[in-house]
């Protein structure tokens, strides 16, 4: 019984011991100084905007649709929002544990932010990325002074798209990452110079018409048609172009009058019925089987939303317009930019089955 209770009392000041120089898991020191706040840095975004940020990043939320692709692309671990549930033709390129976040909706377009709710979120930052807006300042100024987060906005046009992948890639922590996007974006855009080169001043003439009805086009000089009007004769000149995704409504009289050479038609269109159609037939790209379906998983190749799937969309109208010049394998190509953009192995059966409607590669 002696030998028990020396033990026992070596025991219990063998603890306090141990807890004494930090040693042993017994509850908080006296002398433990306080943690220090988290660092903080500036971001300068492209608005010219001096934002204060913490140095470190861990939870992000995107301002809208083109924001999340170009985040989900970078560092999809981050995000704890999105803008929309996915439908399944996008969901099944996506992570999984995105479409378990909270959809919050977004600041352009349909103008749905719930900002109450992104507040109770609490992101670290909002980010906006994509076409620049006169207001631009005074939007991410008010989305940061509701939600009392910060909030930023890069600029990402067709041509500073790798400048935008770089600058998320340094914001984000994830340089290496960003550097593999910008590349990839860089060597299309060069592929594409180089063809467009030898095709000089004979552009095909096109358009892209969407819609039920498929009467809507995409007029050219918007930042929905960068694509279409530089590899492509766009006949749809309008006084009135609207930057929106859906476009100028029009009719089949006005169709007739542009006629083009090649025709693309938005996914979920008119395509399947067009041939059959007598007024569709009055067109020579439809008489002469040279229209096509724009592609869509995870978005439409074509720019809905105007994102990083232009680039998608610029390979496969290279192949669609210009086989002669565009001497590069297209499932080669699309399986890479998903491997990098998705994390997604793209079997080339899927590839078929995603160009079905779209020319044959």
């Amino acid at each position: 019984m002696m030998v028990y209770r020396v033990c026992k009392t070596y025991m219990l000041v063998l603890v306090f011991i141990l807890a004494g120089v930090g040693l042993y898991p017994a509850g908080a020191r006296s002398d433990r100084k306080p943690q220090s706040a988290p660092e903080r840095t500036t971001f300068t975004d492209s608005a010219g905007r001096q934002v204060e940020i913490p140095a470190k990043l861990t939870r992000v939320s995107a301002s809208g649709a083109l924001a999340q692709m170009f985040l989900g692309a970078v560092a999809p671990e981050l995000l704890c929002t999105i803008p929309a549930p996915f439908p399944p033709e996008q969901a099944e390129f996506m992570p999984e544990y995105l479409s378990k976040l909270p959809a919050i909706g977004q600041f352009y377009g349909a103008a749905n932010l719930n900002l109450e709710e992104v507040a109770a979120i609490a992101p670290e930052i909002v980010i906006d990325v994509g076409e620049v807006k006169d207001s631009i300042g005074a939007d991410m100024d008010a989305i940061s002074k509701a939600i009392a987060v910060p909030t930023v906005h890069i600029t990402a046009t067709l041509e500073s798209t790798p400048d935008a992948f770089r600058t998320l890639g340094k914001l984000l922590g994830q340089e290496a990452k960003g550097e593999a996007l910008a590349a990839f974006c860089e060597k299309t855009l060069s592929t594409a110079r180089q063809v467009m080169a030898q095709v000089g001043n004979n552009k095909k003439s096109a358009l892209y018409c969407l819609g039920k009805q498929g009467l809507n086009v995409l007029a050219a000089g918007t930042f929905h048609t960068e694509v279409l009007d530089w590899l492509a004769d766009n006949r749809a000149v309008l006084s009135n172009p609207a930057s929106r995704g859906t476009g100028n409504e029009t009719n089949m009289e006005q169709l007739l009058i542009w006629d083009p050479e090649i025709i693309l038609f938005g996914f979920g269109s008119v395509y399947a019925v067009a041939p059959s159609d007598p007024a569709w037939r009055q067109m020579q790209a439809i008489r002469n089987n040279a229209y096509f379906e724009a592609p869509q998983g995870p978005y439409n190749w074509m720019g809905g939303p105007p994102s990083i799937n232009r680039y998608l969309g610029m390979l496969w109208m290279l192949k669609i317009l210009y086989p002669e010049y565009a001497q590069f394998d297209l499932y080669t190509e699309t399986a890479e930019y998903y491997r990098l953009f998705y994390g997604y192995e793209l079997s080339r059966e899927r590839f078929d089955r995603l160009t079905a409607n779209s020319g044959s590669f």
